[in-house]
């Protein structure tokens, strides 16, 4: 039975169909997970890149070229700079510098060759090489445009790359959930006390305090049977003494332990039988780390005791899969509380969505828009509203604010422009022209677009969306 989880896929499952195979969540990870370079600080900042560190360029703009005029000085210590040479080899290292971190560490480097040439040559100072040094600034100054413009592109592709890894997992932990919830017949649920889809009702509404950790620890022991575990809080991956939640009796937290160790380096489910095969003693028989947004760790889930039938890979995939539903809801109500403060009567997936996309485009000017569908009386009667709720792409976001007269569905169109906005109307002109043989004035439907660059802010675009329900 322990042999099935050295393998990262088994050779065959009946609940998720070979089709399906490409969306399980890997056990298996002896490589620690590829981190995104340069996203740092909170879960909502690491949707933007920071710059270099400061010290580092300020080091290359020294040595870099320091290199260069003590090459210059064994090669031809008459001139190191070689402003008579046929070639201006010296003016390579501001160049590289300027391509690395742009032009402001460019002119860095070029001041070091200027102050070179003036330390070698204070008794030749009216012989001062203009055309050199001004040939060579002009050139670190092209460059370093040029780097610029190329990194700024760069931190815009790796901001929106980093948004859709984050989509992608969510959709996919959310569709094989729901795989779980309706393909598994009352049969194979004989021994557990609650379905799949009970389960994911009472995560939806869990917080982060301690007796919600204590109802989402009895949810796993109910629905994966563990019999003994505790959660960890985590700060700057180090672990806790205290746990906040418990069942039964767990052995407590060991730092030293190398399946806690491998978890919290991996950020992954690391079980029993991969520190088996490293032949390393472990104390515990499951390690998971709970993961914000930006793929930090906050807490960890330690089992000392499950049933020798309960240690197989769908068990364990299913702990990891609910703690990922879990965090996922944590993530959502801390990053739309303050929108939520502000307009209770948004969903907190719409709030949260444009929080991060509000961000996204604070940092690397990626664009993104709201399409805000106003519905007449006539159009409400008819339930459009919910037919075109139906017909929204699969990364949209959407609102449905009651007014008193008019009815206002707002999609949220992640990364997108007026011309996304102009498509996805096109789409349903041609599907109410298909349906009705009329057109969307006449069914009653007057399409808003609101760019999210104009808007100030995700408040301001909220009080909007109110604005246009109860004018």
């Amino acid at each position: 039975m322990l042999a099935c989880l050295v393998h990262a896929e088994p050779e065959h499952r009946p609940s998720m169909p070979p089709e399906d195979r490409g969306t399980r969540v890997p056990l298996d990870n002896d490589a620690p997970p590829q981190r995104k370079p340069g996203f740092s600080g909170s879960p909502l900042g690491k949707l933007g890149v920071g710059g270099d560190l400061p010290y580092l360029v300020a080091l290359e703009s020294l040595l870099v070229p320091g290199i260069a005029v003590a090459l210059g000085m064994l090669v031809s210590p008459q001139d190191p700079l070689g402003t008579h040479a046929d070639f201006h080899w010296a003016w390579l290292a501001p160049v590289i510098v300027a391509l690395r971190y742009g032009p402001v560490a460019g002119l860095g480097a070029a001041a070091i060759l200027l102050l070179a040439w003036v330390a070698l040559n204070l008794s030749h100072m009216d012989q001062f090489p203009q055309v050199f040094f001004l040939g060579g600034l002009i050139t670190v100054m092209l460059v370093g445009e040029f780097s610029s413009l190329w990194r700024a592109r760069t931190r815009r592709a790796e901001a929106v790359q980093f948004y859709l890894d984050q989509r992608l997992e969510h959709l996919i932990r959310q569709y094989y959930l729901l795989r779980l919830s309706h393909d598994r017949l009352e049969q194979e649920l004989i021994g557990r006390p609650m379905s799949m889809r009970d389960a994911l009702k009472t995560l939806r509404g869990l917080g982060a305090a301690g007796d919600d950790a204590q109802i989402l620890l009895r949810l796993l022991a109910q629905y994966c049977q563990i019999s003994s575990a505790a959660l960890y809080p985590v700060h700057d991956d180090r672990i806790e003494k205290t746990a906040v939640a418990t069942i039964g009796s767990p052995v407590g937290a060991d730092t030293k332990d190398p399946l806690l160790a491998q978890a919290l380096e991996t950020r992954t489910l690391c079980h029993v039988v991969q520190a088996t095969v490293r032949q390393e003693a472990t104390r515990y028989l499951v390690a998971a780390p709970l993961l914000d947004i930006g793929g930090e760790v906050y807490a960890l889930l330690l089992i000392d005791e499950l049933p020798f039938f309960a240690l197989q890979d769908e068990n364990l995939q299913t702990i990891n899969l609910l703690l990922g539903y879990y965090t996922d809801g944590l993530s959502t109500q801390a990053l739309a509380a303050p929108l939520l403060g502000k307009v209770p009567a948004c969903p907190p997936e719409f709030a949260f969505e444009l929080q991060r996309l509000w961000r996204m485009h604070e940092n690397t000017q990626v664009p993104s828009i709201v399409v805000a569908l106003e519905f007449n009386q006539e159009a409400i009667r008819r339930d459009l509203p919910q037919q075109f709720l139906r017909l929204k792409r699969l990364m949209d976001e959407s609102w449905a604010i009651e007014g008193e007269k008019r009815q206002i569905l707002a999609v949220l169109m992640p990364l997108g422009e007026s011309s996304t906005a102009e498509g996805f109307i096109a789409r349903l002109e041609e599907w109410i022209h298909r349906k009705e043989s009329t057109s969307l004035a006449q069914a009653g439907i007057y399409p808003h677009q609101l760019p999210l660059a104009a808007s100030g802010g995700p408040l301001p675009m909220l009080q909007k969306l109110q604005q246009l329900a109860h004018a």
